[in-house]
């Protein structure tokens, strides 16, 4: 009960995340990551004194870091903002691997000590990363579509590298090896905008030399209404942005439409039904009496992060052939399997439980991956700091509510031992998880046939 008290506290953030969609409107992009970065500071930072409270701080940071990333995305990568999110998303799968790598490079804490190493951590490596990046974090809008192709399928290769690097690292050793290796390709995406503006540089340099009439092929706003401004006439054309801009929906619209709470429920009984599961995985695999607990929770979020990549592999193929997978479509096809997952961890066999975890690991991270671009594809881009924000309040209304039934039933069958063992621990949890993702599944079908006629008009 104590453990799920304190993953809601850390949830319960995102309850106020529309603030950081309110602020990236009227803020510059470095002033939004800073603010996230500075509460990531005072969460993590400070942590005997009122640990709920400092918890919903710590949980609420990610989400202003989070409005940042998604602004960036969106702005400068316009024809291509599916696969930039999907890409940015899914390296959350890989965040406890590199705080691993980290902690054993720079501090080494003894096995007592590891925990007050990586509160460290926490607190620190945002708050360096942000200082790091802000001199980049700007809107520039770029038409050299190419260029961009080439840069996204080199971070595909970084990305699934670095996934491999986890998963190898996390179900056999963090050898010397794999930690450097890691860390490399950790690096090498910071690295990389770096590179591009060295190249940029270099390019213009050679024009002029040639005597060529170099005109800027980017534009930047340093300020959101600017961007606002020069995007009103560089829409995509037959982009998924084409779409977005046909239907923009403030806030307070939305939350009247039957669309938004049809998404809304279908998220609360899909995606973070998965979430709570990988939070309990621990005790789950604990309960089933299997010995090695860390490697099946290890492969679960491996598989999420590859989830996730999956996504973004799949639009950005889709774009080459000018044609856009619908996200009420997908999530759909998503939560269906996780159905069927859940009841087969009804089973108390090794295989079911194996079965059970690549599934819901990978359909939760996809879905994770899916749901930014779902709110666009839905509501336009002009408010989605606002409104995806709002959406995803679902999350700690889903961990309190499914994370506290699971802690219920499980406390329900110790029988005043203090630990359940077996499959009874959590039938009823399974049971009832299982019949909320095809819940979920059915929302989301509902909703992609209201939202057909819409996407038809649009594209005629």
């Amino acid at each position: 009960m104590q453990l799920n008290a304190l993953a809601f506290a850390s949830d319960s953030g995102k309850l106020l995340a529309w603030v950081s969609g309110v602020a990236v409107v009227y803020l510059p992009l470095w002033a939004v990551l800073l603010v996230g970065a500075a509460l990531g500071l005072v969460g993590y930072g400070v942590q005997f004194l009122l640990v709920f409270l400092l918890s919903a701080t710590a949980g609420n940071a990610a989400c202003w870091i989070n409005t940042a990333c998604y602004e960036v995305c969106l702005r400068n990568f316009r024809s291509k903002a599916r696969v930039a999110i999907g890409l940015s998303t899914s390296y959350f799968g890989l965040s406890a691997v590199a705080y691993t790598v980290l902690a054993d490079a720079f501090i080494q804490p003894l096995p007592h000590q590891k925990a007050k190493a990586y509160l460290l951590l926490n607190a620190v490596v945002p708050v360096a990363t942000t200082l790091l990046v802000l001199p980049i974090a700007r809107v520039v809008l770029s038409e050299d579509k190419q260029r961009s192709d080439g840069g996204f399928i080199l971070v595909f290769v970084i990305a699934m590298a670095s996934g491999a690097c986890g998963v190898f690292g996390s179900l056999w050793s963090m050898s010397t090896w794999v930690m450097l290796s890691f860390g490399c390709l950790l690096a090498a995406l910071l690295v990389l905008p770096a590179a591009a503006k060295v190249r940029e540089v270099v390019e213009q340099r050679r024009l002029r030399s040639g005597g060529a009439r170099v005109h800027d092929e980017a534009v930047e706003a340093t300020t959101p209404a600017e961007a606002v401004k020069v995007e009103e006439g560089l829409a995509a054309p037959g982009g998924w942005e084409e779409a977005g801009e046909d239907r923009q929906v403030a806030a307070s619209a939305m939350v009247r439409t039957p669309e938004f709470w049809l998404y809304f429920f279908g998220y609360l009984f899909g995606g973070t039904v998965g979430l709570v599961y990988l939070n309990n995985l621990g005790q789950i695999v604990e309960s089933r009496g299997h010995s090695k607990t860390s490697a099946v929770v290890s492969l679960a979020f491996a598989f999420g992060f590859f989830g996730r990549c999956m996504v973004s592999l799949v639009d950005f193929v889709c774009i080459r052939y000018v044609y856009e997978v619908p996200r009420p479509a997908l999530i759909a096809a998503l939560t269906a399997p996780m159905a069927g997952s859940f009841f087969l961890l009804l089973n108390s066999g090794n295989a079911c439980l194996y079965a059970g975890n690549v599934v819901i690991g990978t359909c939760t991270g996809a879905i994770t991956s899916a749901a930014a671009s779902a709110t666009t594809e839905l509501f336009g881009t002009k408010f989605f700091g606002i409104n995806h924000n709002i959406v995803v309040s679902n999350i700690p209304i889903g961990s309190f509510l499914f994370g506290f039934l699971a802690a219920f039933v499980y406390q329900r069958g110790e029988n005043g031992r203090g630990v359940c063992m077996g499959a009874q621990c959590y039938e009823r949890t399974f049971l009832v998880w299982g019949c909320l993702c095809a819940v979920s599944t059915l929302l989301f079908v509902v909703l992609h046939i209201r939202t057909r006629k819409t996407r038809s008009v649009v594209s005629a």
